[in-house]
């Protein structure tokens, strides 16, 4: 049996060093020569070293299948090496001869496979930086690591820091075995940022018609370092201006100038990091600035970045400006819409004008200011308008022009179409539209129909988008407005002191409602019914038992559905105390025990307490206008009011106390608006114009009362009184983003009789903090804001009949974003306010300056902050209180207005 095992065991051991000696690989052993290849057919394909591949799927990729005749050495082996390489799959492969039967080969395809990726890690990086750079190298766990993965990690990790402006940076990926799985590495990416590099000096070569300081000062990105060393070289400053004073005087505004520009430079908004990416962009703002100039053969000729140590970089740009041109002869050809003379009266360019291929394209194709050839077309339905402005003849200085053009027909609108509107019904958005199906296409049409829409606020303006689908061959066009909701109804909580007291407010604003569908829940799209384009509002103001406010308003932008007449209704309540019970127990005796007759107290009503009472009503109808022109709307308001108050003081001229009584508030209201601006959240452009007036009934014209004999609690009972508002604003985009916000405001309170004299209500105060207004409007009065200064001390005790206020503000956007548009800002703002026409002077003013910052969040609307610093430094005039002397203050804005100058 011993024996029997152990021949079994020989034989085995024989059987496997045959094996061992049968693997020889193709084309180093003996047996094959390249001289004489010879055929086999291939008998079988084994794989070895398929620890985690498929190993049919190898057998695939080689390209060699079992019955296939190959030559041994021979091209059909030698492909299939290279075939399996080039998969980056493996870093061993070979081709081996297992046995040789007759004609017949078997094969064994023998890999090593690469190393695969278990984990890997940052160093010297922070965590969100981390997480930013996982998504740029996109690595994952068993993604086989390759000497091209790790180069392109690299890369890609450096690029990102470069983007930063670290271009010193260095980055190592290094590889380490993971002994808990077999034949897998894990990879630690270290990186050293360095300094961020910044730019020392850019030095322009080859510049003659723009100085270096206005070649720099084109770029938007690519800025130079900050530095002051005005004292540096000094003396050959003294030197150069001291000759100058015995030779060329003249020449010493310019020898400062370039020292100044050489050894003091102060960067702000810009740093002065190089980024590849901005420069790039840069040198084509500077060439297009050159075209801009008539310069059209401007080019940069060469740039170079190179390293001056600790960080710093220098650039030099060498320029080749070439020579001005001018235009000349200016050419139509296919026009017979229009003459030649108005097509050229349209673009705008005359014989002699700088050659401006940027001012040339606007005035052919689209200008922000309007009035360009192509609008000149397009806006009277052809929609097919085609141009092709052609250089016929170039000059030494000059350029003849030959503009060529295909008219075609005027096309009709087919089909108006809007989309992605989940919210807002379609008649809402469709009934805003210019652009009816049956009229001439009109560009103009359009644009403004995007206007509309993105003032409505239901949408976001960034992602709005307009699709005309023309037909050539019916001459129509099919319009699809590609709209985006935005959440625009507002949730107001806060809480906040004012006027000495703490204010709570809970408020809600539905800026989409559908009152149709309130007992139609199955139509709600939401938690309400909402998509009509209604306005419901509700809020609520207290401090307790002290005060109380509740106010609700409802609008129908469309009153009957067919034309655009709003109609608004409002209701209020407000009450202020002193805290005091409302019921005290009386002093008498006798009247105690003759009601109860017992010693119990009897409670009356208390005629110590201070309180002020205010209800009312309005109902307000507007209507858009088509003259002057159609961004004029006009509204007519009615409302009446009554105060009920105890124990207050109100001051008439006649200096005449009211403490308590009873006053009827009825007036009717005009207000005449302009408004073009092109968003509502964060306008850019456009203008806002605002005339009022507001009357309550002459009663002392017909009544045939004796006023000079009246108290002042008659003479007021009913208030009769004129008051006057203006308000203009403008919105100009200055560079970049920066946007200018101008506005002025003037108000007057006037009466009809002066023996009734001014009322005590409705007056103008000047000053003021938004959570105080709650409560200071309790008499009507107007709080207008004046940024820097306490609450309402700019104003006479008992209020002014005159107020003028302007305001400047240079905003900047950080964020458009629909869901939280954030802008920052810089203010100046001034103005004053007097108690008669004695002593105006618009140009009295108190001054203050600041920076604030707005938030815009749908649900809670504007929130903000300003500080203000006042520039004035006068003392309180007679009959002011006593001036604020704190010289700057923060004023914060939730949801509010300071008022409406």
């Amino acid at each position: 049996m011993n024996k029997f095992l152990s021949s079994i065991f020989t034989a085995s051991l024989a059987l496997l060093a045959f094996t061992a000696i049968a693997q020889v690989r193709i084309g180093s052993s003996s047996s094959f020569s390249y001289s004489a290849p010879k055929t086999y057919e291939i008998g079988g394909i084994t794989v070895e070293g398929a620890d985690n591949l498929d190993e049919g799927a190898i057998r695939l990729l080689s390209g060699l299948n079992v019955g296939d005749k190959i030559d041994i050495p021979g091209e059909e082996t030698s492909e299939a090496l290279k075939k399996l390489w080039k998969q980056d799959l493996f870093s061993d492969v070979q081709l081996l001869s297992q046995r040789i039967e007759g004609k017949k080969i078997f094969l064994v395809i023998k890999i090593t496979e690469r190393s695969r990726l278990s984990r890997f890690k940052f160093v010297g990086v922070s965590k969100s930086e981390a997480d930013d750079l996982r998504e740029k190298i996109n690595l994952y766990k068993e993604k086989i690591v390759t000497d091209n993965l790790v180069i392109s990690t690299k890369n890609k990790v450096y690029a990102f820091y470069e983007d930063k402006g670290f271009r010193s940076a260095e980055v190592t990926v290094n590889q380490e075995v993971d002994s808990l799985f077999r034949n897998h590495v894990m990879l630690t990416i270290a990186v050293d940022k360095n300094k961020k590099v910044k730019i020392r000096n850019i030095n322009v070569i080859g510049n003659t018609q723009f100085s270096a300081a206005k070649v720099k000062g084109t770029f938007k990105e690519t800025k130079e370092k900050s530095y002051f060393k005005p004292f540096l070289h000094l003396d050959t400053l003294s030197k150069t201006v001291i000759k100058s004073v015995f030779g060329d005087i003249r020449s010493i505004p310019n020898h400062l100038l370039k020292y100044g520009q050489n050894h003091m430079k102060l960067r702000i908004f810009k740093s002065s990091k190089y980024l590849q990416d901005n420069f790039d962009a840069d040198k084509e703002v500077l060439v297009t600035k050159y075209n801009q100039k008539g310069y059209r053969d401007a080019r940069v000729i060469n740039d170079t970045v190179y390293d001056i140590g600790n960080s710093l970089v220098n650039i030099d740009l060498t320029l080749s400006e070439g020579d001005r041109y001018y235009f000349r002869n200016i050419k139509w050809i296919g026009n017979t819409k229009y003459s030649s003379d108005v097509l050229t009266k349209a673009l705008g360019i005359k014989n002699g004008d700088v050659y401006d291929p940027i001012k040339l394209e606007a005035r052919l194709y689209m200008d922000q200011n309007g009035g360009d050839v192509t609008s000149l077309y397009m806006d009277n339905g052809y929609l097919f308008f085609q141009l092709d402005p052609q250089e016929i003849l170039v000059g030494k200085d000059s350029i003849d022009l030959e503009i060529r053009m295909y008219e075609g027909q005027q096309a009709r609108i087919n089909k108006v179409t809007v989309t992605g509107n989940t919210k807002t019904n379609d008649y809402v958005v469709l009934r805003e539209l210019r652009t009816r199906p049956g009229q001439l296409f009109s560009r103009a049409d359009i644009i403004r129909s995007q206007r509309e829409l993105s003032v409505l606020g239901f949408f976001d303006p960034e992602n709005m988008n307009v699709i005309p689908t023309p037909d050539p061959t019916t001459g129509t066009v099919d319009i699809e407005y590609m709209v985006q909701e935005k959440p625009n109804d507002q949730l107001t909580l806060q809480g906040g002191y004012g006027s000495g007291i703490l204010i709570a407010t809970v408020g809600v604003q539905f800026n989409n409602f559908s009152s149709k569908n309130i007992f139609k829940p199955k139509e709600w799209n939401g938690p309400l019914p909402s998509g009509d384009g209604q306005k419901f509002g509700v809020q609520y103001n207290t401090n307790g038992p002290a005060f109380q406010s509740f106010n609700v308003s409802f609008t129908e932008p469309w009153l009957g559905g067919k034309k655009p007449t709003s109609l608004t209704l409002s209701a209020f309540y407000s009450f202020f105390s002193t805290g005091a019970n409302k019921r005290a127990p009386t002093s008498s005796e006798s009247l105690t025990q003759e009601f109860w007759g017992r010693d119990k107290p009897l409670y009356v009503f208390n005629v110590n307490r201070t309180f002020f009472e205010r209800r009312g009503i309005a109902a307000q109808i507007g209507s858009r206008l088509k003259w002057p022109d159609d961004y004029f709307t006009a509204f007519v308001e009615i409302s009446g009011q009554q105060y009920t108050f105890q124990n207050q003081t109100f001051l008439n001229q006649a200096n005449r106390s009211f403490p308590t009584g009873q006053v009827y508030n009825l007036y009717a209201k005009f207000k005449i608006a302009r408004s073009s601006i092109d968003q509502a959240i964060f306008p850019t452009l456009g203008s806002e114009f605002t005339f009022s007036g507001q009357f309550a009934p002459p009663y002392s014209f017909f009544n045939n009362k004796d006023y000079s004999d009246l108290s002042a609690a008659e003479r007021f009972k009913w208030l009769e009184y004129h008051k006057w508002k203006f308000t203009g604003a403008l919105y100009n985009k200055l560079f970049d983003k920066f946007v200018l916000y101008t506005r002025v405001g003037y108000g007057v309170l006037g009466q009809y009789n002066r023996q009734v004299g001014m009322v005590p209500f409705e007056r103008f105060f000047l000053g003021g903090d938004p959570f105080s207004n709650a409560v200071n409007q309790l008499d009507s009065r107007e709080i207008i804001s004046l940024r820097g200064y306490g609450g309402s001390n700019l104003s006479p005790t008992n209020g002014a009949t005159l107020i003028n206020k302007y305001t400047a503000e240079l905003r900047y956007p950080f964020s458009l974003n629909p869901s939280a548009t954030i802008y920052g800002l810089g203010f100046v703002e001034a103005g004053n306010s007097w108690g008669s026409f004695e002593g105006f002077n618009p140009f009295d003013v108190y001054k203050s300056a600041g920076l604030g910052v707005r938030i815009f969040l749908p649900m809670f609307g504007l929130l903000g902050v300003d500080w203000g610093y006042r520039l004035d430094d006068r003392e309180g005039r007679t009959g002011f209180p006593p001036f604020d002397t704190q010289r700057s203050r923060f004023h914060f804005t939730m949801g509010m207005n300071f008022g409406d100058l």
